[in-house]
């Protein structure tokens, strides 16, 4: 069991607006595929069937990003009203807080968060709704975190990315006809720029994910003794079904252990470490497109370990390898970060489920 927590909270002020987190995945593949299983069903038919999701609790709940709502709706069930702060269109590198905002927060009973300083525009949102009784449940508390730059290529730079300081540097200071030194100081500092020194995306690590919900269901019970049943029950439900999906997964890409996939921004590590998959990335946060210099080592690296897929975040546009598909004679496929969506698609339990589900396929697909 990790360490969690929950507690008031009045932090410091930091607000920053920041360029769309945009991913493109190039596939090697020179491993057998899978045959396929009935799981995937399975795991799916069983969401909105065992994990109550309905508004109304007196419990007033607010949390920021779509896989933490999925999750917290899981665990609250008919028990809280959970009201999701960020638009589900918005990414979170560009949220522009309004004044209506700071009135959830205020009158809000608790703040579920992702963490790893991934919502960095919270504290000043907080800080001005002046909610003593606001208790913060941080949903990555005591979980195995990733630190920007391990497992990568030594094209990118490893040194710590929390050395620098928030504004220093922007996107529009990232000069790309600049020496590769430059250029890979550039990557660290842009990571600084949108988080902390740590990778914020477990939750596309289902086991990850589980420490998650568990976060969340021991802050609940802390905020709401009472419920604590409810919340326990719900929690193990949707945590049986985390489990089915971890195994799914697992069983689908085993025959692709040490396989490397290249994201286009560094979302993708937890995942593929989870897997056995190595992941690099090509584009730092908050660049939105690839230099040239990031293209040709994207052709390099087509050449130099037989890639047969592209596998680009579906809010991401064109962003130019559809022109790059077309010149290496690569499909594109798409791998889903659940992170943005149409309001009425999340609406469904099993949202985050058959999301990372339909990841898997693609990603298999891309592998055969």
């Amino acid at each position: 069991m990790s360490k969690h927590s929950f507690r008031p909270i009045r932090p410091v002020k930091l607000l920053a607006g920041m360029t769309s987190l945009l991913a493109v995945a190039l596939v090697s593949c020179t491993a057998t595929p899978s045959d396929e299983t009935n799981a995937t069903t399975d795991i799916q038919s069983t969401a909105s069937s065992e994990v109550s999701t309905g508004d109304g609790g007196d419990l007033q709940v607010v949390t920021t990003i779509l896989p933490i709502t999925q999750f917290t709706k899981a665990v609250a069930g008919d028990r809280a009203t959970v009201t999701q702060l960020l638009p589900t269109t918005a990414d979170p590198h560009d949220f522009q807080a309004k004044p209506g905002d700071v009135q959830a927060i205020a009158t809000a009973d608790v703040l579920v968060k992702n963490g790893l300083e991934l919502e960095y525009f919270l504290d000043d949102l907080v800080d001005n709704a002046d909610n003593s009784t606001l208790v913060l449940i941080d949903s990555s508390e005591g979980i195995e975190t990733i630190a920007w730059g391990e497992d990568h290529s030594d094209s990118h730079s490893d040194e710590s990315h929390g050395e620098h300081d928030h504004d220093e540097h922007s996107h529009d200071e990232h000069d790309h006809d600049e020496h590769d030194h430059d250029e890979e100081k550039a990557h660290s500092e842009g990571h600084d720029h949108a988080h902390g020194s740590e990778d914020p995306h477990i939750w596309l690590d289902p086991k990850r994910a589980i420490e998650q919900v568990e976060n969340i269901r021991d802050g609940l019970i802390a905020a709401d003794p009472e419920g604590e049943s409810t919340y326990t029950d719900n929690a193990a439900s949707y945590i049986s079904q985390l489990q089915d999906l971890d195994t799914e997964i697992t069983e689908q890409l085993a025959p692709y252990a040490g396989q490397t996939f290249i994201s286009f921004q560094d979302f993708a590590a937890y995942f593929a470490e989870s897997y056995g998959l190595e992941s690099e990335f090509l584009v730092d946060v908050p660049e939105a497109n690839p230099s040239p210099d990031d293209m040709r080592r994207i052709t390099e690296t087509v050449e130099a370990e037989n890639v047969k897929a592209l596998l680009t975040e579906p809010s991401a546009g064109d962003s130019g390898f559809e022109a790059l598909s077309k010149d290496l004679d690569i499909p594109v496929g798409v791998f889903d970060p659940v992170v943005i969506a149409e309001a009425a698609a999340t609406e469904n339990a099993d949202y985050y489920l058959s999301t990372m589900l339909k990841n898997v396929e693609n990603l298999e697909s891309a592998l055969q």
